[in-house]
Formats: C-alpha cells, sequence, structure tokens
C-alpha cells in the first residue's frame, strides 16, 4: 500500500469526508439530524463541515490521502471546546432546520450527551473516526488513530478519551489493540423512527503494548 498521507481538512473535501463522519455512528447522527421533509442527517453534516465552525467543521478534522482520494477522516479535540462547538452547533442547526424544527433537533442533541458525553477539562478526546469501505481492515484505522495521538496539543496531555458503541464491536476490538480499555459503559433509550442511539462504552488510552 502507498504511503497515507495526513493532512487538514478542506472545506472541499465535504463530498467525500461527511459520509466518512456519518460512518463513525450512522444511527446516532439519524436520531439528532435527520427531520422528515427537511433533510437527512448527512446534508446537516454537509451544511455544518462546509460552514467550518464547531464540532463538524472541517476546521475540526483531519483527512488521510492515499493516492490523492480522501480515505479516512477524524477529529481530536479538548474540553474547551464545549461553549464554542454548542454555540455552532446552535447557529448551524438553527439555519439547516428553522425555528420550527430546531428545537427538536437541540434537545435530541442534549439527549445523546447522556450517552456520549463531550469532553471536559483537559481530556482529549477522539471522535469521527471514519475510514472508507474498501480501506477497512488496511491499517489506516490504526495509522490514523496513530497520526490523533501524535498531534495533539500541549494543553490536551490529560486522558484520551473515545466513545465506541457496543453495536460495533470490530472498532472496540482495534481500539483495544491500540491501548484503549473500557473504563464506562452508558446505557441508552434512544431511538426514534429515524434512528437510535445504541449503548455506548467509554475507553481510555493507556498505550499500546508492546
Amino acid at each position: 500500500m502507498s504511503e497515507l498521507i495526513f493532512r487538514p481538512a478542506r472545506a472541499a473535501d465535504a463530498d467525500v469526508a461527511v459520509p466518512l463522519i456519518h460512518s463513525s455512528g450512522p444511527a446516532s447522527f439519524d436520531y439528532v439530524f435527520s427531520v422528515p421533509a427537511m433533510g437527512d442527517a448527512q446534508s446537516f453534516l454537509q451544511r455544518a463541515f462546509v460552514d467550518g465552525s464547531g464540532e463538524f467543521g472541517w476546521r475540526n478534522h483531519v483527512v488521510a490521502e492515499l493516492d490523492g482520494d480522501v480515505v479516512a477522516t477524524g477529529a481530536g479535540y479538548g474540553g474547551n471546546t464545549k461553549w464554542p462547538f454548542t454555540l455552532a452547533a446552535a447557529r448551524q442547526i438553527l439555519g439547516q432546520y428553522g425555528w420550527r424544527h430546531a428545537a427538536g433537533v437541540l434537545a435530541r442533541g442534549l439527549r445523546t450527551e447522556s450517552v456520549i458525553p463531550p469532553p471536559a477539562g483537559d481530556m482529549y478526546y477522539l471522535g469521527h473516526l471514519g475510514v472508507s469501505p474498501a480501506m477497512r481492515g488496511k491499517g489506516v484505522g490504526t495509522a490514523l488513530v496513530d497520526h490523533l495521538l501524535a498531534t495533539r496539543p500541549a494543553r490536551a496531555r490529560g486522558p484520551v478519551i473515545l466513545d465506541v458503541a457496543t453495536s460495533n464491536p470490530a472498532a472496540q476490538r482495534l481500539y483495544q489493540r491500540l491501548g484503549f480499555v473500557v473504563i464506562a459503559e452508558n446505557k441508552s433509550t434512544l431511538a426514534n423512527a429515524q434512528g437510535c442511539v445504541s449503548d455506548h462504552r467509554r475507553m481510555q488510552w493507556l498505550a499500546r503494548a508492546g
């Protein structure tokens, strides 16, 4: 396999990066952001990614390229992002859904945070980890996590955390091989006609064995 090249994401990456971001938690994204007659979750994620601000904006992501094609994306961010990300999401949600539907989307987002809590303090959080289907099982996910760990800022030298759905045991096995251990499990009863939020396990990096 050719060498992966990691770089900051750009707005022009949206058409490839957004499906990868969505693939990191499709049922949860659909539960929060899919609104009948107003668009699906990827429509919102596209808007937010191109906007650039907040948790879902291109400025918060890196991408991995292979032979010029984007094959993976992910984000690493700390507890200091909570309020800027919240304000950006509120603005993007209002712009996408209007006053009539924005309140429901925001409420579902806040409920989801009881299952997938945002980072706090000096925590460094890994999220939106997505690899293109054709490249899975070829070491791209490992390289992505290694890159995010190696490039985390000095102010985020606290615990490295990620969340994984209990419905995705393959991802959990990958993270365990990379030195993450389960430290908590958050149960979920969140569901609607568009999607559901699975139980999630919170994992903390203790460094890879060997």
